[in-house]
């Protein structure tokens, strides 16, 4: 069962620490000896001994699909600007826009699908939708809290998605999350979306982490794609939404939750 979670959220300031230049934009790093304090008040760090036991440096977290079922309510806010204008919906316009930045898909939906007005006012329109829903509360994917709060005792964990910062930052605070995650990175600050890497790397970069030292943890076809091109173990967790393909997720590890998500399933894979 999926749970639902519902708070009032600010969106939390994040400020980059220790990087310098355009790096620093939307990262917020930890102190290297940096001791983090859970939900439950349990004081933890990233010990060598819990550390050895892993074989990768970080794990990086998709979040629509992947920590919250967000995909179709994007969907459903795109489709209703095209009704309350008239325009139709292309029928590949969905899948299309998965995985876009939101310079991209705001493009897409004024260009491809046909919505009045300009790009930035398509992606207000629809980022103001989402706002609604997460103020209303969206569903929490099974075993999401649980797997990032267990692999942040191992390693430093961080955020690369595809949505604009305050969407990210709604999920991040709606999560309780601002205590485990490192570093966040909107894809809209990289020069591409994915399926290109860009939104991985520069992750591995503020995190300080070789890529291929990165888990990335996905649920969607262009994710997958984009993890996989940063040269990144990926662990998928498909929905039916859209679900990717075969041939693609045989180059993963996948699981039916995240309540599977371990460090010994991690290890028993080895490095492929």
């Amino acid at each position: 069962m999926k749970a639902r979670l519902t708070a009032a959220f600010g969106a939390p300031e994040l400020v980059g620490k220790g990087v310098s230049g355009a790096a620093s934009r939307g990262a917020r790093r930890l102190p290297s000896r940096q001791l983090l304090v859970n939900q439950v008040g349990l004081i933890t760090m990233y010990p060598e001994t819990q550390r050895s036991a892993a074989d990768f440096d970080a794990v990086i977290f998709d979040v629509d699909g992947t920590l919250v079922n967000t995909e179709t309510l994007w969907d459903e806010v795109r489709r209703s600007l095209a009704a309350s204008q008239g325009v139709s919906w292309p029928a590949e316009a969905t899948v299309a826009m998965m995985g876009m930045n939101t310079e991209e898909w705001s493009a897409y939906l004024v260009e491809v699908v046909g919505l009045a007005g300009t790009p930035a006012e398509a992606a207000q329109a629809t980022i103001d939708g989402m706002l609604q829903h997460y103020r209303r509360g969206v569903p929490v994917l099974p075993g999401a809290i649980s797997a990032l709060r267990r692999m942040a005792r191992l390693v430093p964990i961080a955020i690369a998605s595809s949505s604009p910062r305050v969407l990210i930052e709604a999920a991040a605070e709606m999560l309780q999350l601002n205590d485990l995650v490192r570093v966040i990175v909107s894809t809209g600050e990289v020069p591409r979306g994915k399926p290109a890497p860009d939104g991985y790397l520069r992750a591995a970069e503020l995190l300080g982490v070789d890529p291929t030292r990165c888990v990335a943890v996905e649920d969607a076809t262009s994710g997958i794609q984009s993890a996989l091109a940063a040269g990144m173990r990926v662990v998928a967790v498909p929905q039916e939404f859209h679900r990717p393909p075969a041939e693609l997720l045989a180059k993963t590890t996948v699981l039916e939750s995240l309540d599977e998500l371990t460090v010994e399933l991690l290890a028993s894979r080895g490095s492929g």
